[in-house]
């Protein structure tokens, strides 16, 4: 017979540390695209342990449920990092925490032992391997979309949210429009009264009651379209230029935008496009650890293909949301070649641009640009993308794109199917 030993519980003084609340104000360090790295900001992740022992230690420091000298330590191993160091009790409880937030899948590394002493070391001064890289896991990316969401919906007094309505009707779901009669295809969501009464006016009070093909009635539903998007960012070293970080604000965009379609509109998809020199598509499961790069702007590539990929979509409403900042400075030839050229708008990439813009709009997709930036040129250069495609052009900060994004989402549907 198996026996089962108990011991007594022995609580830690960061038990009480709610992991939600946690990594909800982890969410600039998960989401960093390069702005704040003084060294290499185009290094291809700054997700390791070390780093988020420093990020935990920031946060800790100024939380009234850690222990007053413990908060004094935490502040003092940040300012000194990564020269800092922690002591054996306090380096356990972090230890525990990052543990904590691997135990309830928001966080992943692939090497396991993370926290264990190295072979090569003595053991007491062993210290956790700090450059071990770690991901989010997909529940971690959909708690930060839920909450990036929320944040950014209650700003503009928005807290629920529906599916498409469009000024169409259809036959499904009661609603309260008049019925109509039935047409073959239609779902066969009867009007029971209208029905009857059609052939009580037809045969008179009689029993049985004979019902004809032409008595039918059936109700008609606000019609709720499916759509697919692509949401082109714009990765050039320009995003995270003049003082201001461009692309974090956009990758909270691509998160909240991902959570609001996976929980309310399960009919929709969802692509995400990067475009620099090139252009590249990535899964949202990686746009956490993407960072700018030293980059030219190949808006061209990105829209053939984010086009290429909606022709693969079998949807009612085609879309792409352009977010950039710059002028088109590199076009793909024929040949594969990259052509750049930074010095104002060339007309051969304007003229490239503009054809692949035409072939959006004869591929009845439409194009809403988000720019971040207002100099006259561009200002000329995105109004003649909207003409061509008649798409809507948004002039917006930091602060409101994601709220012009998310409410043009929700919104313009009914304006565009027919």
């Amino acid at each position: 017979m198996s026996r089962i030993r108990y011991s007594k519980y022995i609580p830690q003084p960061l038990d009480e540390i709610d992991l939600e609340d946690l990594l909800n104000q982890l969410k600039e360090f998960f989401l960093e695209s390069g702005f704040y790295s003084q060294f290499n900001p185009f290094a291809p992740s700054d997700q390791t342990l070390e780093n988020l022992y420093q990020a935990l230690a920031k946060i800790l420091a100024k939380n009234e449920q850690v222990p007053q000298d413990w908060r004094d330590e935490l502040e003092r191993f940040a300012e000194e990092f990564p020269d800092g160091e922690l002591g054996e009790e306090l380096q356990d409880l972090l230890d525990q925490l990052i543990q904590r937030l691997m135990d309830e899948d928001y966080i992943t590394t692939p090497q396991k032992g993370w926290n264990q002493p190295s072979e090569l070391t003595d053991g007491e001064d062993a210290k956790p391997v700090g450059n071990v890289q770690f991901e989010l896991t997909d529940r971690g990316l959909d708690f930060l979309g839920y909450k990036t969401l929320k944040e950014l919906m209650g700003s503009v007094g928005r807290s629920s949210f529906g599916r498409h309505d469009t000024y169409h009707l259809s036959t499904g779901v009661q609603s309260d429009s008049h019925s109509r009669p039935y047409e073959f295809g239609d779902t066969l969501n009867l009007d029971m009264s209208a029905t009857l009464l059609n052939a009580v006016k037809r045969e008179g009070l009689a029993m049985p009651l004979n019902l004809e093909y032409q008595d039918l009635m059936v109700y008609q539903t606000d019609y709720q379209s499916s759509c697919a998007t692509v949401l082109m960012l714009d990765c050039s070293h320009s995003m995270i230029l003049y003082g201001t970080d461009r692309f974090t604000p956009a990758k909270k965009v691509a998160l909240a935008l991902a959570h609001l379609i996976r929980s309310q509109f399960p009919g929709d998809s969802l692509h995400v496009v990067l475009f620099h020199d090139s252009a590249q598509e990535i899964p949202l499961s990686k746009l956490a650890s993407v960072k700018v790069g030293p980059f030219h702007t190949n808006t061209c590539e990105g829209l053939r293909m984010a086009r290429r990929l909606l022709l693969n979509q079998k949807k009612d409403m085609l879309q792409i949301i352009m977010i950039t900042d710059g002028k088109p400075s590199a076009i793909t030839l024929p040949n594969g070649r990259i052509y750049r050229n930074s010095l104002g708008l060339d007309p051969m990439i304007l003229q490239e641009t503009f054809r692949e813009v035409a072939n959006c709009k004869k591929a009845g997709i439409l194009i809403n640009t988000f720019m971040l930036a207002r100099d006259h040129y561009l200002v000329d250069f995105v109004k003649k993308v909207s003409q061509i495609c008649r798409g809507k052009a948004y002039f917006t900060t930091t602060v409101d794109l994601a709220s012009y994004i998310l409410m043009d989402f929700m919104t313009k549907k009914t304006r565009t199917v027919h």
